[in-house]
């Protein structure tokens, strides 16, 4: 601490040591008009300054004969040499492939198409003005091809959080960071039957779009750059600095759709978001304070059409006359069959002479669901489940502050916020006949519901400056997830007459502090200039495990004890089956589960740019990395860029990378309710791989995955036909990649992990694991067209691509002991390479078009979603769903100068993916019309939006 205290100090002292000379300036448009908050530096240096609201600069430290880059978001960067102490500069509106770009280079002033790896730059405050989307995961989704985000069902804690990939890779795998700061991951572990099952994602919909000016895609590696999670790539948020202008703006919208209302169709899902943001200049350089905030709430929708199974058995017709006749239905359960005997002859069922228990269980259990229906005049569909979109109700609030200390360039800045989510979702219908159902309580089954609380903070400070020639940038970035659930609707079966019907199921917590110090240094002396990097970083993480209350997650005998070894019973159904324990849908927490576990990392770079000619460029990155919980990794990056002309230039690199297991991945247990791919609930203990449960089966401790990745591509610019081009092939190893395993089976004769998985109150094992290596390849093509039309008419048109491949290669790495009992496959599983190999688009094609004037906007958007496969572990149910093309547009009217109107839709021609096929048997008896495992742009159909935006400037 005293050596921070000391450079501090000294850092202080020094700024400003070398001021050469003033220059002051205006920034205007091709109109003339004044540019607020464009970016104004000293080529080669991080001196630099924004402009005012006037469009005014003032920068110091630069001479005549240098050259200052001036760039703002929508227009073309461009260099200037200073001629004189007064300037007047103009810029024109271009391509966002030439923003000057912060993620992927460590030099001040290099543009995406000058960059040695590929870098997308989407204009997010353009995209909400237009686009219905308005989270940030389906905004990417929907105009960034090599991401992949969809909103989840039946999934427990992933329908209220979207998991999100990069080039087909992992959620883990992609590193997200804000104003160029590490982003912390969100609390939840996703083990439920989705895409990217086993990892642990960031929360992107915690960041309020509003707050965003602009998103910077890095796709490829950069491990050796950023550390650990950045395997596939980085997405890099920058916020918003916009001063003296206050937004305001309403989006409500629906689904308009022939499926809506269970297939009835209709409206349904109804959406609406509140968001505003306004910024304030602070001093007179350039610094500024601004505040962004939003609200929304989204209804949830069911595209389930009917449910088609078994509902009730005779049972189930016994009780409903005892209830008519005012009999305490739990009474049935006593081992007296009197009563039982009794109401079945009322209700004309022939028993046959039957008149114990054992002799009734097998005529009772029969199916009756069609009589039953019809005496309780109820309809199938009146069980069934919520298939579709969770509700959400949320507010977000971020803050982005810069406050200049001096003229030398010396700056405090900060930024954060806060967020809080409460979510609303269900799981499968617990039906009359089932075990699970404590009939007494719920006659008709009940669809048990999950409700989470999900709250989010973060907040970064730091200070940057100037000792001699050389940037410096101080800071510590904080952030915490917090998820927790309460499960309403529910029982505890097991717990009989005494089973609340709300639980506090508990949850879990990760927070994450980074301290950063990066120093850097153009010299502009050295070859055609040399951008030299280096710094530090330390970080502290720690997981948290909160236990639920006893009845969340304990399972009882008839007479109320908690059963905790394998020779308890358990209290039963009449027809001797053991009721589960812990709240239906999500058993809670235990204190077993329960821990707090930390660890640190402590990690140095070198970054080494060189211009070597006007036309050749290199660069080398390392990094070395120190983790307390599993030790040391050191990995590299060579990139490289030759300008063939002025307009055309080839770019590679090749990298070597890392992830680092998460803490939830090594400290996750708990015991969940997971169905098969027939629809049979299974309750599935996951164990930490330092568990007496995994080291009974021979499952190792993880350690870190590694990666090995080759890039190649070129860039293309057409100035006469205002066209870019750019064309990247990548590849990608990973070995020991961490997979969440298949459910191991307890042997059920009254072994050692029989005891365990009874304590846990499971009937199967699970783990995270590095059970394999994969590779993946792929080809992103990105075309950029702007075009000046007639009477001030502008249109630009943007086709992207992705076409890619992962799958799994070699052996599993499975132990001796794995393989010696046969359980390879259940080490990984089947569906785990569909998840992996097939689940998402490998392919997806983008086309945008927008044509403007001064006074109108017309928004026209084509997706191509390449085909999908079903995830299952029955090979021939393995149903392929085929491509689709999803069309959005939008018509936006400027009303006024601070008034602009916009209506248009998402899917407007209300396209969904292929239906599953009866034929391949995953309909699970009609739940599932469209597939829950693989998905491709979701099933809420045609949604019509509208917005109104009031900005005062």
């Amino acid at each position: 601490m005293k050596a921070k205290i000391t450079f501090l100090t000294v850092f202080l002292l020094l700024l400003g040591a070398f001021v050469q000379a003033q220059v002051t300036g205006t920034v205007v448009d091709e109109e003339g008009a004044p540019l607020p908050g464009a970016s104004v530096v000293k080529q080669g240096t991080t001196i630099g300054t924004t402009t005012d609201f006037d469009g005014n600069f003032t920068l110091d430290e630069v001479a005549v004969g240098e050259t200052i880059v001036v760039s703002y978001i929508g227009y073309e960067t461009k260099r200037v040499r200073v001629t004189g102490t007064t300037m007047t500069i103009s810029l024109t509106s271009g391509v966002a492939l030439s923003e000057v770009v912060i993620v992927g280079s460590r030099n001040p002033n290099r543009t995406a198409t000058e960059s040695t790896v590929p870098v997308d730059v989407i204009d997010v405050k353009q995209l909400s003005d237009v686009a219905p989307q308005v989270n940030l995961n389906q905004i990417l989704n929907y105009v960034a091809p090599s991401f992949t985000s969809n909103t989840q069902t039946i999934s427990d804690g992933t329908d209220h959080i979207d998991p999100a990939s990069l080039r087909g890779l992992g959620p883990d795998q992609v590193l997200v960071l804000i104003n160029g700061k590490r982003r912390h991951t969100s609390s939840l572990i996703n083990v439920n039957g989705t895409f990217g099952r086993g990892s642990v994602g960031t929360d992107l919909n915690a960041i309020p779009a509003v707050a965003i000016q602009r998103i910077e895609v890095l796709r490829d590696g950069a491990a050796a750059q950023y550390g650990s999670d950045a395997i596939a790539g980085v997405i890099n948020i920058v916020l918003n600095k916009e001063v003296n202008e206050l937004q305001v703006t309403a989006t409500t919208g629906a689904n308009f759709t022939k499926n809506a209302n269970d297939q009835t169709g209709g409206v349904d899902g109804e959406t609406t978001n509140i968001a505003a943001s306004y910024g304030l200049p602070l001093g007179d350089n350039g610094g500024f304070v601004t505040f962004s905030g939003d609200f929304d709430v989204r209804d949830d929708y069911s595209r389930m059409a009917e449910w088609e199974g078994d509902i009730f058995n005779l049972y189930n017709t016994v009780e409903r006359f005892a209830r008519a006749d005012g009999y305490d239905t739990s009474l049935l359960l006593d081992d007296d069959v009197n009563d039982v005997i009794q109401y079945a002859n009322q209700a004309g069922i022939n028993l046959n002479g039957a008149s114990t228990k054992a002799e009734l269980q097998p005529i009772l259990s029969a199916d009756n669901t069609s009589a039953e229906l019809s005496a309780r005049g109820q309809e199938r569909s009146d069980y069934n489940m919520r298939v579709g979109q969770s509700s959400l109700r949320g507010g977000r609030l971020f803050t982005n502050l810069l406050l200049p200390l001096d003229d030398a360039g010396t700056a405090i800045y900060a930024f954060g916020g806060i967020s809080s989510r409460t979510g609303n979702s269900a799981g499968f219908y617990r039906l009359p006949n089932q075990s699970r159902t404590y009939t007494p309580a719920y006659p008709n089954g009940f669809l048990p519901e999950i409700n989470s609380n999900i709250k989010d903070q973060s907040l970064s400070v730091g200070i940057r400056g100037s000792i001699g020639d050389w940037g410096v940038d101080f800071s510590n970035t904080y952030g915490k997830n917090a998820f927790l659930y309460t499960i309403g609707n529910t029982f505890n079966a097991s717990l009989q007459n005494a089973s609340p019907t709300t639980f506090d199921a508990g949850g879990f917590s990760f927070l994450q502090n980074t301290t950063n110090l990066d120093i850097t240094q153009f010299f502009d002396d050295m070859l055609n200039g040399v951008n030299i990097a280096f710094g530090g970083e330390y970080r502290f993480e720690q997981y948290e495990i909160v236990a639920g209350e006893e009845a969340s997650y304990a399972q009882y005998t008839a007479n109320g004890q908690v059963v905790r070894l394998a020779s308890q019973t358990p209290a039963q159904d009449f027809f001797g089956n053991s009721r589960p324990g812990g709240s239906q849908v999500f058993p809670g927490f235990s204190p077993n589960n329960e821990l707090a576990r930390g660890r640190s990392s402590i990690a140095g770079y070198f970054d080494i740019e060189a211009d070597f000619s006007d036309d050749f460029l290199m660069s080398f990155a390392t990094r070395f990395e120190n983790y307390s919980d599993f030790g040391s990794t050191i990995n590299f990056k060579l990139a490289s860029r030759y300008k063939v002309t002025d307009n055309f230039n080839i770019r590679g690199a090749v990298n070597t990378g890392f992830r680092a297991p998460s803490l939830h991945q090594i400290n996750f247990n708990s015991t969940s309710t997971i169905f098969d791919n027939l629809g049979n609930p299974q309750e599935v203990g996951t164990f930490a791989n330092d568990s007496r449960a995994a080291n009974l089966l021979g499952i190792p401790e993880l350690k870190e995955e590694t990666s090995r990745s080759i890039s190649l591509g070129l860039t293309g610019n057409i100035p006469e036909a205002n066209l870019s081009i750019t064309v990247d092939g990548y590849f990608v190893r990973i070995n020991d990649r961490v997979v969440y395993t298949g459910q191991f089976q307890g042997p059920g004769t009254g072994t050692e992990l029989d005891n365990l998985l009874r304590q846990a109150n499971a009937t199967a094992a699970s783990f995270f694991a590095n059970a394999i290596d994969t590779e993946s390849k792929g080809l992103d093509v990105v075309l950029t067209h702007n075009a000046t039309l007639w009477d001030g008419w502008r249109l630009r048109s943007d086709l992207a691509g992705t076409f890619s491949k992962t799958k799994k290669v070699g052996d599993i790495n499975a132990s001796d002991v794995l393989r010696n009992a046969g359980l390879v496959d259940t080490y990984f599983p089947e569906d785990s390479r569909v998840y992996l190999e097939e689940a998402v688009p490998r392919t997806k094609i983008n086309l945008s078009n927008s044509l403007s004037s001064d006074a109108f906007v017309f928004f026209l958007r084509n997706v191509y979603f390449g085909e999908v496969t079903e995830a299952t572990t029955i090979v021939e149910n393995q149903q392929v769903f085929g491509t689709k093309v999803v069309t959005d547009v939008s018509v936006g009217y400027k009303a006024s100068p601070a008034l602009t109107l916009t209506i248009g839709a998402n899917n407007v021609f209300d396209i969904y993916p292929d239906r599953a096929d009866p034929d391949f048997g995953n309909r699970s008896s009609g739940r599932f019309d469209w597939s829950r495992r693989a998905q491709q742009f979701g099933i809420g159909g045609r949604f019509l939006f509208a917005r109104v935006s009031y900005t005062v400037k």
